[in-house]
């Protein structure tokens, strides 16, 4: 390949400086609009780049530049030279000059500028910019991946969490592939026939639901899916329905191993080419062979994991998404986007239908319902009873009543349960991941200890006094809201050595882990112990004939907003996989049987569980009542920011709180503070109704720093996972 500068179609000496935000200078806007009209072209000789004339018609395209900071979030126009009039259509990925002295050449050197990619948004008869317009450095491809309801969207998104437009399309379209690109898609299968309820006649509304999706409309439900193995076909069933209607449908998952399971399920009640699976387990080639297929009405289905969101599926008719609890639907790329609101955004604008679905249930699933947004897609509570298996709690007083507990770590209604369980299939074991930080709880109640001023998570760093991790603030003469206990405790911190143990109470089953370093996708239905960290459960040929979740404190009492409910969501998960009551199915947790999270898993009542922390949010002003962000940084770039931001009137400051260093030797995660430096954190609340001009603050304030040269980092996060 030539270089850069032997492109024959790169601006030639005495070129504009560069192209500039909707751009266009007197001399050639006279032109350009000329040319438009069918006028006589004036004698003197057009400006031309390398010798190629303007495109006689919509001579200037709208770019958008492959620069995701803040301050150049805007589009630029560029000149389109008439040998390109034919390439550079809406959509195509093109290279452009871009920067001061883009085009001054000295002594036959360029001087300063470089190409950049970017996407076609638009071709134009005139520019709003004053100044000259630089000419499009050459069409990457005449492929148009950037369609206009995808720019709309990423839009949207870039607006909600303060972030870029350049930053969304990035995440949206993958990585060109060439090979992939030149080889044609199938033709599109004709709509299937609608499909059978199935198991949707489990649900009182499930049929209803499937129809109203076949028959074209666009009803929007919160499922709280039965325990046992039948959600991918059930999900697969609301995908036929959407086809059947001659629409498109969009599904989300967590991870490549569900989606290999819906994708199956798919398979099986479709067959071949129906649609498409979107994961990173394809390989780019592969994938981006996938994703052209979707975007160019081959295929009208696609199930794929977090990236997929943004699929170009043509006429959507379904959007949904499955366990939205799952910290894997949020992203860890800026503008860091979550799948259910990215989705939330795309039934809203393409009026299609929208289902979450999950075993569990989130607060913000509770919220949908509660608002009206979105209606209940539930089974009752008879069918609930016989899907569920029999849930049994052994607490503390056990424990320490307990003498095999206390020498081997495991109370000896597990044992039994293990044992009884080890005659007709396997056992699962939950064993909470390693390396949750310890805070502080009632010693009495084992409340978690919390602000008073914020309700922020107390530590005592270094055994000094109580302060709040989210305000700062001291704490003095501290006593539980429950109980009126003033002693403290540091909370469980995890497991140690459980699969060893479980190994030498029964030499002679094998026993098989799954976990971070290597994850089983399934187990058979043979007696076995398969001890596993949470999210990693296999699933079991028959299902499960017992399950222990081992040291529910660890998760528990994390330090997290968020805590019960994931720790509810981790434990139905596992749960869901065991037999059901009426085979034989047991689970036994090892937790405070009075606590609100381990009484939804007994009466296996997730919905319940959920909208009674939504009302708890709502009386303490927590997300997603109220909209937050954070603010990261060195301190006194922080301060700095926080300085000249232009908050809503509304809006509440917490902190700033310094971030714990990251211990020696860990290698550093997303939003930690580099190795030497301390960083501090800002969270910023404002009540609903504000979200969007809190977004739009913070975005402003961001451009401005960088605009003036600002190079030190500020990480703004809008609503947070984590604000514990």
């Amino acid at each position: 390949m030539s270089s850069e500068d032997e492109r024959p179609d790169e601006p030639a000496d005495g070129a504009p400086a560069a192209g500039g935000p909707a751009a266009g200078g007197p001399e050639q806007l006279a032109l350009i609009r000329e040319t438009v009209r069918g006028a006589k072209v004036p004698k003197a000789k057009p400006r031309t780049w390398r010798g190629a004339a303007l495109a006689k018609e919509l001579p200037v395209a709208r770019v958008v530049v492959n620069k995701g900071v803040l301050h150049l979030d805007q589009y630029f126009d560029y000149a389109v030279p008439e040998e390109l009039d034919a390439e550079a259509r809406p959509g195509v990925r093109v290279r452009v000059r871009f920067g001061a002295g883009a085009h001054r050449v000295r002594d036959g050197r360029r001087e300063g500028g470089g190409l950049i990619d970017g996407f076609l948004v638009e071709r134009r008869a005139d520019s709003d910019y004053g100044g000259a317009l630089a000419a499009l450095a050459y069409v990457v491809s005449p492929e148009p991946v950037l369609g206009p309801e995808m720019l709309a969207l990423a839009r949207a998104v870039a607006d909600r969490y303060a972030g870029s437009l350049a930053d969304v399309l990035q995440l949206a379209i993958p990585p060109r592939n060439g090979r992939a690109e030149s080889k044609p898609s199938p033709e599109p299968l004709p709509p299937p026939p609608a499909p059978e309820p199935g198991s949707w006649e489990r649900y009182a509304s499930g049929p209803a639901f499937l129809a109203a999706l076949a028959g074209g409309g666009a009803p929007r439900a919160v499922w709280t899916a039965l325990p046992g193995p039948g959600w991918p076909e059930e999900l697969a069933r609301a995908v036929a329905a959407a086809l059947a209607s001659g629409r498109g449908a969009l599904v989300v998952v967590p991870d490549g191993r569900r989606a290999a399971r819906l994708d199956a399920a798919l398979t099986a009640l479709l067959g071949e080419g129906r649609h498409a699976l979107l994961t990173a387990d394809s390989g780019p080639e592969k994938r981006y062979r996938q994703w052209l297929a979707v975007s160019r009405g081959s295929v009208r289905a696609v199930v794929g994991t977090r990236s997929a969101m943004f699929a170009p599926v043509r006429a959507l008719g379904l959007v949904a998404i499955w366990d939205d609890g799952d910290s894997s639907h949020s992203d860890d790329r800026a503008p860091f986007p979550h799948v259910r609101e990215v989705l939330q955004l795309r039934a809203a604008q393409e009026g299609c239908a929208f289902l979450l679905g999950s075993t569990s249930c989130t607060v913000e699933a509770a919220q949908l319902v509660e608002s009206g947004w979105a209606r209940p897609l539930a089974a009752g509570r008879e069918q609930v009873r016989r899907a569920a298996p029999l849930v049994r709690t052994v607490g503390d007083g056990d424990l320490a009543r307990d003498e095999a507990a206390r020498a081997a770590r495991l109370p000896t209604i597990a044992w039994q349960v293990v044992r009884e369980g080890l005659k007709s299939g396997p056992v699962l074991v939950q064993v909470p991941r390693r390396g949750y930080a310890p805070r502080l709880a009632c010693e009495r109640c084992r409340t978690p200890a919390r602000c008073r001023h914020c309700s922020g998570p107390l530590e005592a760093p270094d055994e000094r006094e109580l302060t709040c991790r989210w305000c700062g603030l001291g704490a003095v003469d501290w006593h539980c809201a429950e109980c009126g206990g003033t002693r403290l405790r540091a909370r469980v911190v995890g497991a140690r050595r459980t699969a060893e143990e479980l190994g030498r109470a029964f030499p002679a089953v094998p026993v098989r882990t799954s976990g971070r370093d290597h994850v089983l996708d399934a187990v058979p239905g043979r007696p076995a112990l398969v001890v596993s960290t949470p999210g990693a459960e296999p699933v079991a040929d028959g299902g499960y004939a017992a399950a222990l979740l081992l040291d529910g404190w660890a998760m528990l009492t994390r330090p997290d907003l968020r805590a019960g409910e994931d720790a509810l969501r981790r434990w139905i998960d596992a749960a869901s996989l065991v037999r059901g009551q009426d085979d034989g199915g047991t689970v036994v947790i090892v937790a405070e049987p009075t606590l609100r999270p381990v009484q939804a898993l007994v009466r296996w009542d997730p919905t319940g569980h959920a909208r009674r922390e939504l009302a708890d949010r709502a009386e303490l002003g927590f997300p997603p009542v109220s909209r937050m962000a954070s603010v990261t940084g060195r301190a006194e770039v922080v301060g700095a920011f926080m300085a000249v931001m232009r908050l809503p009137a509304d809006a509440e400051v917490l902190g700033p709180v310094p971030l714990p260093v990251p211990p020696p030797g860990r290698p550093r995660r997303p939003g930690e503070p580099p190795v030497g430096e301390v960083w501090e954190r800002t969270l910023l609340r404002v009540p609903p109704g504000s979200g969007a001009e809190l977004a739009a603050a913070l975005k402003a304030a961001q451009a401005a720093r960088l605009a003036r040269g600002g190079t030190d980092q500020v990480r703004i996060r809008i609503d947070p996972l984590d604000i514990g």
